[in-house]
């Protein structure tokens, strides 16, 4: 392959500091990040202290650097090497971590980064400091062995990917792009070039509240004379008849198409939350949810839905409100009172990513993997990730990152091994993509 000489040299350089990456990896899993919309504990959303220690190790390696906030106290970390655009790259991971969960059900300090029989412990170990210090690893492996690259190379160092990707997202609404992106998700050493979009929608069903007394004004035929009460409408009666529709709705979906690298029926739709009462309050949900005495006028459905590599949100979300309209065309109440749908709920939406399997960083990230002893596979991430938003701005995306397990459970890990033949990888599909002056 071309550059294998360079390649040789800076794998070389790797394996003279090995420890190095697995050392950085534990520094910054000794420092508490979670994400606070998830646990409000100064002493553990310290995303600033992390970035601090990342700012320190990419100046030291000629990055410019500049830091902003997110939120109040959450920095982006973005660093750069000036270099051609045509071949610009961004090394992207995110800095946040999901909380500790119950401390009694580990069994070591979660945020100690012990390291025992080969593996490095700790909360965010695996997702995903471990390959945000690999990124950095790679490029100090580079700059050590004196080689100068030709493309302009970013790290991007991002904060609430956890909780929907806000620092990726404004990191783009910046303008922080490149030609390509290598996100250092774990995959278990795979090259993982595509990923479904995700949307969350709210879908509100309006009734008519009344006296549960008079439920029977409402279920049963009435003679319609003079002094009937207006019968009710129990707005979570129709839901459920909506989410049974639905659910036929997300099968016919899913046995319609489906991407090569996904599994079959990967593109679902989650009912994840509910919410019925009566009176509609101004943050969307019912007003009184204790009362069982009041016929509801009001049931709010959140969805978690999943959508195709190839296809565009925007035609998705077309096809579901056209659905949502047919559904509501069945009912005599409901074609006069169409349910509404919110798009992007808590502002959350992931764009697509669905890069060519030989597209060069794809090419490049398979075989410098499979000179490391392993041909990986290519296959499709089933989850959302950063590299989503980078996609939706029109940058080429990889997900490739080390192995490990425990990611939002007990006793997270980093495999050590992993961790350095991921620095070896990407610090050759960096030579690769961006080239050598």
């Amino acid at each position: 392959m071309p550059n294998d000489d360079v390649v040789q040299r800076v794998w070389s350089a790797i394996d003279e500091e090995r420890d190095w990456v697995s050392k950085l990896t534990q520094e910054i899993v000794r420092i508490p990040s979670v994400n606070p919309k998830f646990h409000l504990d100064s002493k553990q959303n310290r995303e600033t202290d992390v970035q601090r220690v990342l700012d320190r190790e990419l100046t030291a390696l000629g990055f410019e650097t500049k830091q902003w906030e997110v939120f109040p106290g959450r920095p982006n970390l973005v660093g750069s090497i000036k270099g051609s655009e045509d071949k610009s790259l961004i090394l992207c991971g995110h800095i946040d971590v999901v909380p500790v969960g119950d401390p009694a059900r580990w069994t070591v300090d979660p945020f100690g980064g012990e390291i025992k029989d080969n593996r490095l412990y700790g909360r965010g170990s695996i997702d995903m400091k471990g390959g945000v210090a690999a990124c950095v690893a790679a490029v100090r492996a580079i700059r050590h062995a004196g080689i100068d690259l030709e493309g302009r190379l970013s790290m991007h160092a991002v904060v609430d990917e956890e909780a929907g990707g806000f620092g990726a997202m404004d990191a783009v609404k910046r303008g922080e792009l490149a030609k390509a992106v290598l996100v250092a998700e774990p995959t278990w050493g795979d090259v993982l070039p595509a990923e479904g979009g995700l949307e969350w929608a709210r879908v509100t069903i309006r009734g008519r509240t009344a006296h549960s007394a008079w439920r029977y004004n409402e279920i049963y035929p009435q003679r319609h004379e003079a002094g009937r009460l207006e019968p009710g409408m129990n707005a979570i009666e129709i839901a459920s008849r909506f989410i049974s529709a639905l659910r036929q709705y997300e099968l016919d979906r899913t046995r319609a198409a489906s991407h090569p690298l996904l599994p079959v029926g990967m593109n679902t739709i989650n009912v994840g939350v509910i919410h019925g009462g009566a009176g509609l309050g101004d943050n969307g949900l019912p007003i009184t949810m204790t009362n069982p005495a009041i016929i509801p006028d009001i049931a709010v459905i959140d969805l978690d839905m999943k959508f195709l590599p190839f296809e565009t949100s925007a035609q998705y979300r077309k096809d579901f409100e056209a659905f949502v309209h047919h559904f509501a065309q069945t009912d005599a109440w409901l074609r006069e009172h169409p349910p509404t749908i919110q798009w992007e709920l808590g502002g959350l939406h992931f764009p697509p990513l669905n890069t060519a399997v030989d597209h060069p960083l794809v090419t490049s990230l398979v075989n410098r993997k499979a000179q490391t002893g392993r041909k990986p596979d290519i296959k499709g991430f089933v989850a959302v990730c950063d590299a989503a938003h980078y996609a939706g701005a029109g940058v080429d995306g990889v997900i490739f990152g080390p192995s490990g397990d425990g990611f939002h459970g007990d006793d997270e890990y980093v495999d050590i091994d992993s961790l350095v033949e991921t620095t070896k990888v990407i610090a050759a599909s960096i030579i690769d993509w961006c080239g050598v002056r």
